[in-house]
């Protein structure tokens, strides 16, 4: 196990760009041509849901609608292999409101984050979000 690898880093710079508001062609060189994302189900998304690589970049595209900046603080990381596994609490303030939060506000989620590799690039990431109420 290690803390530090190239697929580590790497994975730091994709949360780096989520931040920055990066999407299209810039967000998916980030991801292999076959990527997919599996989101467990969570207060936004109850049933969870699955995406390609097209469905990761419009839901970029519609988080920027949704909120105007967000901060991934990473607490914990491990890297073995090809996988990464990344705890970090997530804020960010919307530009919408969404449940008891105005806009404005401050939305926040504890994040459970495995990312598989392929030829340097993301081929599977599975998210466990965990939302503080709203």
């Amino acid at each position: 196990m290690s803390q530090s690898s190239p697929h580590l880093e790497f994975t730091r710079r994709y949360l780096q760009a989520l931040e920055a508001g990066t999407t299209g062609e810039a967000l998916a060189a980030f991801f292999h041509p076959e990527v997919r994302q599996h989101e467990h189900p969570n207060r936004l998304t109850p049933q969870g849901t699955t995406r390609d690589l097209a469905g990761l970049l419009a839901s970029a595209e519609r988080g920027l609608k949704a909120v105007s900046a967000q901060r991934y603080e990473v607490t914990s990381a491990l890297c073995v292999g090809d996988t990464v596994a990344v705890e970090a609490e997530w804020s960010a303030t919307l530009r919408v409101p969404v449940g008891n939060l105005p806009a404005g506000g401050t939305m926040r989620a504890s994040l459970g984050m495995f990312f598989t590799f392929r030829d340097g690039r993301i081929v599977s990431q599975r998210n466990y979000d965990c939302f503080q109420p709203f």
